[in-house]
C-alpha cells in the first residue's frame, strides 16, 4: 500500500512564458513520490478573479516578483498541509481556502493556493499508479478535447490594430485528435503564408498567434478563411472559427458603451455589438464567441444569449471567472449558456471543478482554458480529458509552453489505445 501522506512541500520562483516571475510548487509523498506544479498567469484578467500576489518591489522584475507566494508556501501552508493525505484533495483546498480567510484568496495569493493544489493532484494520481486524467475523471475519461487552436492575435494579447483578442480554428470534422491537430496546424502554416505574401507581419502574439496590422476586425476572418481553403479544408464543415472578443479590455465605462480602439473603429455600444455579431454569425462559420461584451455589461450579455443562443456557443469568462457565484447567476438570468473554465481564476482544483460540475448539471458546456502567461507543466491536458468538456483552449501551433498540452493529448490518444473518443457535443 502506498502512503499518500503529504512528506514535503517547497515552493519557488520560477519564469512563465512571458517571462514574468510564477510559482512552482515541489511536493514530496511518504511513500517516495515526488512531483512539481507550476501556475499559469493571466494578462486579460477579470476584476473578480482570484487573487495573483505579487510583491510590488519595483527594484525586482518591475513589482512582479512572486517571493511572498512562494513564502506564504514554504511556510503557513506548509504548517498546515504536511501530514495531510494528498487524497483528500477537497479537504487540502478547503483547509487552505480558510487559512486564507477572504474571499479572493489575496492573503496568501491564489497563485500560492493553486501550486499547492495541482500538486497534491498530482501527487495523489502519480501514487496511486494512475495517470492523473485517469485520477481526476475516473477510469472511464476517454474524451479527448477538441483543440481550439488561437492562431491570429488581437487585443491586450499583441501590439496590432486587431480589437478582438483571439480568433480561433477549430477542427470540428476531424474523425480524431491528432487528425484534428493536424487540420489546424496546417491552417496556422497557410496562414503564414498568407501573411508573408502580403508583407504582414508573421510574429506572434502571447499565445503563439499571428498579430499582424490589419485594415478592420473583419479582415482577420477573411485571412482565417483563406488560410482554411489555402489549407485544403472546407471552412464550416472541416473547420470552424472561435472567437474571444475580450470586450473588457475595450469597453469604456459600465454602461455598455465601447472604444474599439485599436482599429479605430471607435465608439459602440452593447447593440451595435451584437448586431456586427449576427452579421458575422450569418457571414462565417463561427461555432463559438466569448467574452462578446463585457464584464458588468449583464444585461447585454443576456440579449446577445437571446439573439444568437441558440447558434453558437456563448461563452463567460471575465465575467464569471469560474466562480460558482456568478455561474449561478448567469444561469438564472440567461447571460450566456457556457463559462470559461481557468484554474488560476478561482484558485483551486476543487473549486474548479465544482464550477465545472455547475454548468454541466444546468445544461451549459464550459470550455477549459490556458492563460497568456504559461509554463510547460500538462496539468491543464490532463484536466480537461477528467472534466469531459468537449473542447480545450490552449493556444497556437507555436511557443512550446503551447505545444506541450497539445503533445500530451496526442500521448493520452495513444493510451487510449483506438478507446478515445472526439466530438464537439
Amino acid at each position: 500500500m502506498s502512503n499518500t501522506i503529504i512528506k514535503n512541500i517547497k515552493a519557488l520562483e520560477i519564469l512563465d512564458s512571458r517571462g514574468n516571475p510564477t510559482v512552482r510548487v515541489l511536493m514530496a509523498l511518504e511513500d517516495g513520490t515526488k512531483v512539481s506544479a507550476s501556475v499559469p498567469s493571466g494578462a486579460s484578467t477579470g476584476e473578480y478573479e482570484a487573487v495573483e500576489l505579487r510583491d510590488g518591489d519595483a527594484q525586482r522584475y518591475n513589482g512582479k516578483g512572486v517571493l511572498k507566494a512562494v513564502s506564504h508556501v514554504n511556510n503557513e501552508i506548509a504548517s498546515l498541509v504536511v501530514g495531510m493525505d494528498a487524497k483528500e484533495q477537497s479537504k487540502i483546498d478547503k483547509v487552505m481556502i480558510s487559512l486564507d480567510g477572504t474571499h479572493n484568496k489575496s492573503n496568501l495569493g491564489a497563485n500560492a493556493i493553486l501550486g499547492v493544489s495541482m500538486a497534491a493532484a498530482k501527487a495523489a494520481a502519480a501514487s496511486s499508479g494512475l495517470e492523473l486524467y485517469e485520477y481526476l475523471g475516473g477510469t472511464d475519461a476517454r474524451r479527448i478535447p477538441v483543440p481550439c487552436m488561437n492562431i491570429l492575435n488581437g487585443g491586450e494579447h499583441a501590439d496590432n490594430s486587431v480589437d478582438f483578442q483571439e480568433f480561433m480554428a477549430v477542427p470540428v470534422g476531424a474523425s480524431t485528435f491528432s487528425e484534428g491537430l493536424r487540420y489546424i496546424a496546417e491552417t496556422f502554416h497557410a496562414l503564414k503564408k498568407i501573411l508573408s505574401a502580403r508583407g504582414l507581419a508573421t510574429s506572434v502574439g502571447d499565445e503563439g498567434g499571428f498579430a499582424p496590422d490589419l485594415n478592420s476586425n473583419e479582415e482577420a476572418m477573411e485571412l482565417i478563411i483563406e488560410a482554411i481553403k489555402a489549407a485544403g479544408f472546407e471552412p464550416g464543415q472541416d473547420i470552424m472559427i472561435g472567437i474571444d472578443s475580450a470586450a473588457t479590455s475595450f469597453c469604456s465605462d459600465k454602461k455598455g458603451n465601447y472604444d474599439l480602439k485599436w482599429s479605430g473603429a471607435g465608439h459602440q455600444t452593447s447593440d451595435d455589438l451584437i448586431n456586427l455579431a449576427k452579421e458575422w454569425v450569418e457571414k462565417y462559420p463561427i461555432i463559438f464567441w466569448e467574452d462578446p461584451l463585457a464584464e458588468e455589461d449583464w444585461e447585454g450579455f443576456a440579449k446577445f444569449t437571446a439573439e444568437l443562443g441558440d447558434k453558437i456557443e456563448i461563452i463567460g469568462d471575465d465575467i464569471f471567472v469560474t466562480n460558482t457565484e456568478f455561474i449561478s447567476r448567469g444561469i438564472k438570468e440567461h447571460t450566456a449558456n457556457s463559462s470559461l473554465i481557468k484554474l488560476n481564476q478561482i484558485g483551486t482544483v476543487t473549486e474548479t471543478i465544482d464550477a465545472v460540475r455547475m454548468c454541466r448539471d444546468n445544461g451549459w458546456r464550459y470550455l477549459i482554458s490556458h492563460r497568456s502567461g504559461e509554463t510547460a507543466d500538462t496539468f491543464l491536458a490532463d484536466f480537461a480529458v477528467a472534466m469531459d468538456g468537449g473542447h480545450l483552449k490552449t493556444g497556437s501551433a507555436s511557443r512550446s509552453e503551447r505545444l506541450a498540452k497539445y503533445n500530451r493529448l496526442l500521448e493520452i490518444e495513444m493510451m487510449l489505445e483506438g478507446e478515445a473518443i472526439y466530438t464537439w457535443k
